[in-house]
């Protein structure tokens, strides 16, 4: 592609594609007609197989401005192709958020030119969309009004003339708008005219899943390359007279379209249920004169505003709240059934104000709506709406986002399906040599050439086994099954293959949290609701800074929270939508202490703490909702009969600290903290500050938290012990025999996380651990990571002999590091990064873009990594991971390809083993095809040698009660009950495999040759079969001692591959345990050895083989036992020493373990060096003074 012409569309995503344009060409689409019609339709197929060959050949290059069509190549591993037709239409304007009063003058399609105005500007529009069927080509109007776009994958990209590029219209967030814009420009609603003219760009508000006819997907399906295939098998077949045969293949090939066509149309009508169900709902717009009317949902745009109705909804699009509050349920989205409080978006004020940023979706997502989300209640004022301004439709929302992942999922990378097509290459170069061989041999025998093209080509059908695509996606189709029914569930089949590969988890959870108790430096206690504290700011804090609610009389909310608010004993109240309508302000959530926990009013000079109200009553009047970024929340209260409001702040000690007046947090504050979460404890730092007089209730809806979380007083600490849930000790532990590598990213505080992991087993107790403190650059000085040694529990040795380690000891150490540490690391330090990923295992405070960056690292020194995490703060990783299970309660969410409703860890190690069954499967059905296919092409081509073939019914025999019944019951083998160290390979290019492989070919050519040539020799056998050809017709020569030998040996091959193939431990159930394959194996050897001893006419004479004399009898069971313990003994000598080939991550491991000066001695520091080149960064150790 020429440098000039080639453009990149959605730089920097996910779907980043490279683009270039054309157009269509009369004299190359010319050609090609005359081609399809010279080669039988065959080249149309071509093309339409290789879309970037059928653009070539009908198009020339041309400007993407000026394309006809484009032809995109994503720029991923995968380097897919990808058509689309550029099309036009007619728009009074070049983009969604012009302003149509601007537009003067008009030039339409015929020449008219219509005057705009005020009044008429729905009637434009109204124009404008009936001149869409124009064919805007042939018209003479000038281009600025011509609307240039195409469509892909669901998503719309338009011509852009400043960037002079195709870019895709996301929304309001095109127009990067700030917080204090969306309510001064954007909440006042938009006219009908400007609904209408952006519904142009952004098209009609829905998530269509069209259900495609029977007749559409049928011509799809047969269009597969191994349906054309199988066609052309049943045309040569039938042209050889195999008539019976063909008409099998014929019935099973109809079977498989039918299955495939129930199975996608069923797939597709869920979707299409489960997206239609509460997609399409009335609604309430605001307009720009203030009047509320009633819609459609599917007339919504970006910049319109909703009214939130008080009795919820599902959400019909993503929208910002810019009045009152919503309590939501978002498991749709995040898995996390917990429901969420969202508030509406501060307003700094004046455009450009201190705090007043750019709106974000992913930032202010504590302020979002997100489509197919339940709206469970609403907050209003009196007289006033709750409002949210539209944001996202259709496709580009969160729910469209979801429903584009499973329409349209990305490939797999997987070196097994990398290595399946390359011995599939190999399979047609067998063929080839086949078919030159036939060729030869048949002009040596002076066969006439109609029956010479059909034997050559014969031999093509035989070795390239049509049935292999659906044989292999068997063993992925029952452990999908039986991932099911425990409650696993996925929307990406390919990676349970790719989950057999993990070889290293990270755990978002490992833990519950529960016995709270109270830690305020002025006093210690462990309840809460003691009457000397129920009126302590402490208390107060626990009962008000929370985003609990009550749904049907239910307090409901995140379980921390719960946890928090039962500690302290007191009582929510919120008020009803009638006691709201009642005030001319919103009514808060009210929170008050039992009466009977209330003491005698009274004043106390000493302690600032004590409140003296007989009246106990706190209203929370805004929050602050929970941010995993800022690790921290608080609310604004007033309690009764105060004038001043009071901010209460809860969140991660280092940083409530932070936030506080230094004379107010203890000098001992460090060391307290460090030694409750040496301890294993959870640890939540309070505080609060009294607000200023002049704010009032509705400033403070608007305020900014920075101006509420700032000179705060610190209140105490609140304690929570940790305590593991019974399975994960287990779960671990059994990982850990596996040498599956096991990290924790959390939240947490790190010295919290690190005691957590070592009661968890994923730090033995011996096991040293080395924190990595990496600190920024900072005047002037360069950026510098400080190595200290964690306190070991199990040791109790002085520092000096800690800093002598033996090198027995160096090998077991682990690196814990904080998200801040890792972000300075991933800046400054990227020469580390990856050893210090090779032994980290603990990864605190870490936000949900560094658990993304965290798992591509693992990724980029060739770990498998799986991701194990409760959807709400880690989709990226899930998602990123090459095995992401989401905790739920959900059977799909857009957190992870698997989702498990049990509500523990013990998922990971149940969908390790079936991926480990299912990867197995894979390997034994491929190997199994392939050696089917080879056996029957050594036997048809020893059969060419005499002029003979095998029988119709002898290929339906095989085919039919052989292969296929084997193929489908050697899949049914369970998983192992248990992790074993080794993992199965990962593909089909290695020495051990290919050497079993081979030499099961070998023995299996042996054979054959062997009994051939024997059988050849015996006299009495060529003259059987010359007197018998001369008594009964025989054109193909087919009922003969020969053919009856090579039918009997292959068949007894075929079933010893199968045993030999059909691994059970360590990866699977043993074979004997599978019933039906057992069955299956034993029916055909009995059946086999029944024609062979007792010759029965009718089946005789229906597969066509003669009688065998006792001296081929025996001949036959000699091969046979010869075969099946030759095929054991290789098989054996095989898997005896499989060597895993390394990964970067094993010579990493390599280079570390011989230098001198790893890992960093406690007490050193490491300073980065000035970067030499762009990007790059360097460090050196250096002692500490």
């Amino acid at each position: 592609m020429e440098k000039e012409d080639l453009k990149i569309i959605n730089k920097g995503m996910e779907e980043e594609m490279e683009i270039s344009g054309y157009r269509i060409c009369p004299w190359k689409v010319a050609l090609v007609a005359l081609g399809v019609l010279c080669t039988g339709g065959f080249l149309l197929l071509l093309l339409y197989w290789m879309p970037e060959w059928c653009v070539k050949a009908t198009c020339t290059r041309s400007s993407i401005r000026e394309a006809e069509m484009v032809l995109m190549r994503s720029t991923d591993e995968f380097k897919r192709w990808f058509l689309a037709k550029v099309r036009e239409m007619l728009a009074p304007g070049r983009r969604p958020f012009e302003s149509l009063d601007v537009q003067t003058t008009l030039t339409m399609a015929n020449g008219h030119t219509p005057q705009t105005s005020d009044s008429s500007s729905e009637e434009l529009i109204r124009k404008y969309a009936e001149y869409q069927q124009v064919q805007v080509l042939k018209c003479t109007c000038y281009c600025n009004n011509i609307i240039r776009y195409f469509t892909l994958h669901s998503t719309i990209y338009y011509w852009n003339d400043t960037v002079q590029n195709f870019e895709v219209l996301t929304g309001l967030e095109d127009l990067e708008v700030t917080c204090s814009s969306i309510h001064s420009e954007h909440s006042a609603g938009l006219t009908r005219g400007q609904q209408e003219y952006r519904r142009l760009f952004f098209g009609v508000n829905e998530i269509a899943v069209k259900v495609p006819s029977v007749f559409k997907l049928l011509i799809k399906e047969v269009l597969n390359p191994f349906y054309i295939f199988q066609l052309f098998s049943v045309i040569l077949w039938s042209a050889d007279e195999y008539y019976y045969y063909a008409v099998a293949i014929v019935i099973m090939s109809v079977i498989s379209i039918a299955t495939s066509l129930y199975t996608i149309k069923k797939q597709y009508v869920m979707l299409h249920d489960m997206v239609a169900a509460h997609s399409i709902v009335r609604v309430s717009v605001i307009r720009d004169n203030n009047e509320v009317e009633e819609a459609m949902s599917t007339d919504l745009v970006p910049g319109d505003v909703m009214v939130i109705p008080s009795n919820g909804t599902i959400m019909p699009c993503d929208a910002v709240l810019i009045s009152g509050t919503c309590i939501v349920n978002e498991s749709m989205l995040t898995g996390e059934s917990v429901p969420v409080t969202k508030t509406n978006l501060p307003n700094p004020g004046e455009k450009g104000a201190e705090g007043d940023g750019v709106y974000n979706m992913e930032d202010h997502k504590r302020h979002t709506l997100f489509c197919g989300t339940n709206v469970i209640q609403t907050r209003f004022y009196s007289g006033e709406q709750v409002k949210a301004v539209v944001v996202r439709t259709g496709y580009s929302t969160a729910k469209g986002q979801l429903v584009r992942s499973i329409l349209y999922p990305k490939p797999t990378d997987f070196k097994l399906y990398r290595d399946a097509y390359m011995f599939l290459l190999c399979l047609v170069a067998v063929a080839g040599i086949g078919f030159l061989y036939t060729i030869v041999v048949s002009i040596m025998n002076k066969v006439p050439a109609k029956t010479i093209i059909i034997e050559s080509l014969d031999i093509v059908t035989i070795t390239v086994p049509p049935a292999l695509p659906a044989a292999m996606t068997a063993g992925i189709v029952y452990a999908q099954r039986r991932l099911k029914q425990i409650g696993i569930f996925c929307i990406s089949p390919q990676r349970i293959n790719i989950c057999g590969q993990l070889n290293l988890v990270c755990f978002d959870k490992v833990d519950t949290y529960e016995n709270v108790s109270e830690r305020s430096f002025h006093l210690s206690e462990e309840n809460a609701y003691k009457e000397s504290l129920v009126k302590s700011q402490f208390v107060a804090c626990m009962a008000t800074c929370h985003s609990l609610t009550k749904i049907d009389g239910q307090l409901s909310g995140d379980p921390l929270d719960l946890k928090m608010f039962e500690a302290a004993g007191w009582i929510l109240e919120e008020a009803t939508e009638e006691e709201t309508t009642l005030h001319n302000r919103i009514m808060p959530t009210v929170v008050r202490p039992p009466k009977q926990l209330l003491p005698e009013p009274m004043m106390s000079p000493e302690r600032d703490m004590v409140l003296a109200f007989a009246s106990y009553e706190i209203g929370i009047v805004r929050q602050f909702p929970f941010s995993s970024a800022l690790q921290r929340m608080s609310v604004v209260t007033r309690t009764l009969g105060e004038k001043r409001m009071d901010a209460f702040l809860k969140g991660a000690p280092e940083v409530v600290a932070s936030l506080c007046k230094k004379e107010t947090v203890p000098e001992d504050f460090a060391e307290v903290l460090e030694d409750y979460t040496k301890q294993g404890f959870r640890v939540i730092a309070l505080a609060h500050r009294r607000l200023e007089s002049k704010l009032s209730w509705h400033k403070v809806q608007n305020v900014n938290r920075d101006h509420i979380e700032v000179n705060m007083e610190f209140l105490g600490l609140i304690i929570m012990q940790n305590k593991l849930k019974a399975e994960t000790p287990g779960v671990l532990e059994d990982l850990r025999q596996a040498n599956i590598r096991t990290i924790m990213v959390t939240g947490d505080n790190m010295l919290t996380a690190i005691s957590v992991a070592r009661d968890c087993g994923m730090i033995l107790p011996q096991d040293q651990v080395i924190i990595a403190d990496a600190l920024p650059p900072k005047d002037g000085q360069a950026a510098k990571i400080n190595w200290r040694y964690a306190d070991n529990p199990t040791k109790h040795s002085s520092k000096a002999t800690r800093l002598e380690v033996s090198p027995k000891v160096q090998e077991q150490y682990h690196f814990a590091m904080s998200g801040k540490a890792f972000a300075v690391i991933t800046d400054h330090f990227q020469d580390l990064l990856q050893r210090l990923v090779l032994h980290g295992t603990v990864f605190a405070r870490m936000a949900p873009d560094q658990k993304t960056q965290l798992v591509e690292v693992l990724q980029s020194v060739d770990y498998f990594v799986g991701m194990c995490g409760d959807g709400a703060n880690d989709c990226g990783a899930l998602k990123r991971a090459h095995g992401g299970i989401s905790l739920s309660e959900l059977e799909a969410s857009v957190a992870s390809p698997f989702t498990s409703r049990t509500p523990n860890i013990s998922c990971v190690t149940n969908l390790i083993r079936e991926g480990r069954a299912a990867l197995t499967t894979s390997f034994c059905v491929f190997k199994f095809m392939a050696l089917y296919s080879i056996i029957q092409y050594i036997s048809v081509t020893l059969l060419y040698s005499i002029l003979s073939n095998l029988g119709d019914f002898q290929f339906l025999f095989i085919d039919m009660a052989i292969i296929l019944l084997i193929v489908f019951t050697m899949s049914l083998n369970p998983a192992w009950k248990e992790l074993v160290p080794r993992r199965p390979p990962s593909g089909l290019i290695s020495v051990q495999l290919l050497f079993s492989v081979l030499t099961q070919i070998l023995i299996c050519l042996g054979f054959q040759i062997f009994a051939f040539l024997w059988v050849g020799q015996q006299g009495c056998c060529s003259n059987i079969s010359v007197s018998h050809n001369s008594e009964e017709q025989d054109d193909h020569n087919i009922k003969n001692y020969e053919n009856t030998t090579l039918f009997f040996v292959s068949s007894f091959q075929y079933l010893i591959v199968a045993i030999v193939f059909s691994k059970g431990k360590p990866f699977r159930q043993p074979s004997y345990k599978n019933c039906p394959f057992v069955l299956s194996a034993i029916s055909l050897y009995v059946f086999l050895l029944l024609i062979m001893f007792y010759p029965i006419r009718a089946i005789d004479e229906f597969l066509e083989v003669r009688c065998v004399f006792y001296l081929f009898i025996y001949l036959f069971l000699f091969v046979g036992c010869i075969d099946i313990w030759g095929s054991k003994c290789i098989s054996w000598l095989c898997c005896r020493r499989q060597k895993v080939p390394k990964a970067r991550y094993m010579h990493l491991a390599q280079e570390l373990s011989v230098d001198p000066d790893w890992p960093p001695k406690p007490k050193t520091t490491t300073e980065a060096k000035p970067p030499t080149r762009k990007d790059s960064a360097s460090s050196q150790i250096m002692s500490a003074s």
